[in-house]
């Protein structure tokens, strides 16, 4: 019996595998594409195969498929999965619930939804999580540890999944559009690309840092940065002028709506 199993080892999929990896090897991948699994597999030093060995065989099965193809994947596993009463099916579709994933799996399965972004391949992710009333507390908390090298493990009320999932999920994207802008900015001002990207993303990352472990509110630390009559300043004003929190929210809020339009198709 594997620890963990893959169904889907794309971007997202093939992250949390990559980081289960630094918890164990007992891990079966699948794919679509049964050469992108078998590369993945050797590349972490554990095995490949397809998906109803995978449902056969592992304890904790990510479902790593998009959410338009939840249907018929579980569909076709479903045999395979009527025999197993302890499968922990590991769900990270956006807008889709537990309720969902088990009327499409056709049984009252233990199941984790999770929402992970991008940076749990490098160990910095957040991922958020909700488990089924009939995942104890044990199932859980082995879950979590074997999942801790990932990043920071949130847990969330189902309710709120998909409204995380817009942030946290989402969100990497829109800082890497962030980061992008900024070091343009240095590039316009005369330092070359590579240079400014990375002042950039340091920039990001220490600023990131700095808020997590002080006791100060964001506004409060802009202030802090902000000298009067200084160049900061300008650069705040200017960020106003145009909306600037506003056009970022306007980014979740438009990711909060596919989500519950994903749910619903």
């Amino acid at each position: 019996m594997y620890t963990f199993g893959f169904i889907g080892t794309g971007n997202m999929g093939g992250a949390l595998a990559k980081a289960a990896s630094k918890s164990t090897k007992n891990i079966l991948l699948a794919d679509h594409f049964a050469e992108k699994a078998e590369a993945l597999a050797a590349q972490l030093g554990c095995d490949a195969a397809d998906n109803i060995a995978v449902v056969k065989n592992c304890r904790y099965v990510f479902l790593g498929v998009k959410p338009q193809m939840m249907a018929d994947m579980l569909s076709s596993v479903k045999d395979a999965l009527c025999c197993r009463d302890d499968i922990i099916l590991v769900t990270m579709a956006a807008g889709l619930s537990i309720e969902t994933i088990r009327t499409l799996a056709g049984g009252n399965y233990k199941a984790i939804r999770i929402m992970p972004n991008t940076p749990v391949e490098v160990g910095e992710g957040e991922i958020l999580y909700s488990p089924a009333e009939n995942v104890t507390e044990g199932e859980l908390d082995e879950f979590l540890t074997l999942m801790q090298y990932a990043g920071k493990l949130t847990a969330i009320p189902e309710s709120l999944m998909d409204a995380g999932c817009s942030l946290s999920g989402c969100g990497p994207a829109f800082v890497f559009k962030f980061i992008r802008a900024l070091a343009q900015g240095g590039v316009n001002a005369g330092i070359d690309e590579d240079t400014a990207i990375e002042l950039a993303a340091q920039t990001v990352i220490g600023a990131a840092k700095l808020l997590t472990a002080s006791p100060l509110d964001p506004e409060t630390l802009i202030k802090n940065v902000c000298s009067p009559g200084g160049s900061t300043i300008e650069g705040v004003k200017s960020l106003d002028d145009d909306d600037f929190e506003a056009i970022v929210a306007k980014a979740v809020a438009a990711s909060y709506k596919r989500n519950l339009e994903l749910g619903k198709s």
